[in-house]
């Protein structure tokens, strides 16, 4: 009787550990997801933190869940997004990303920071709305809270002023 309780139990065991694996997968298919968001999201839906761990650690071996892409992919998506550097390191660092894994996922992204400022600017503010120091403030809070550093954010503003300049 013990050993058939036994013997259901290792069943029962193997049958959840498969299912963590499946669900694990399905959201794997669906998005790249980081190893700390994969096992949050296993252990939502009711699977066993130690069972999610295990679970994540075979789609990982098995090369289904990679923190270094989903950290480029992440990155890319933000960056395109009109996210800044400075956000997007935060965000990711969010996801349990080192600082290695975050350099690297930023300079896959090879942006020019800089510019993508000017065009976030641009697209929000008319040059023009710039000679009134509270909507340069206004504009400089934006560009700051989409995570651009202050250099960025005053360059990006000051070359929008001077586009604008050249035209009056």
């Amino acid at each position: 009787m013990i050993d058939e309780e036994d013997s259901r139990a290792g069943r029962d065991e193997a049958e959840a550990a498969a299912e963590a694996w499946r669900r694990g997968l399905g959201l794997l298919v669906r998005r790249e997801q980081s190893r700390r968001g994969l096992e949050r999201k296993l252990g939502e839906r009711g699977v066993d933190p130690a069972l999610a761990a295990a679970a994540v650690d075979r789609l990982a071996a098995a090369g289904w869940q990679d923190d270094a892409r989903f950290a480029a992919s992440f990155a890319r998506d933000r960056a395109a997004s009109g996210y800044g550097p400075v956000r997007i390191r935060a965000e990711l660092a969010a996801h349990g990303m080192d600082a290695g894994q975050v350099a690297a996922a930023l300079a896959a992204c090879e942006a020019d920071w800089a510019e993508r400022a000017v065009q976030l600017a641009q697209r929000r503010f008319r040059a023009a709305d710039l000679v009134d120091p509270a909507r340069r403030r206004k504009a400089q809070a934006f560009l700051l809270r989409r995570g651009f550093d202050g250099g960025q954010a005053a360059a990006a503003l000051a070359a929008l002023h001077g586009q604008g300049g050249d035209g009056d």
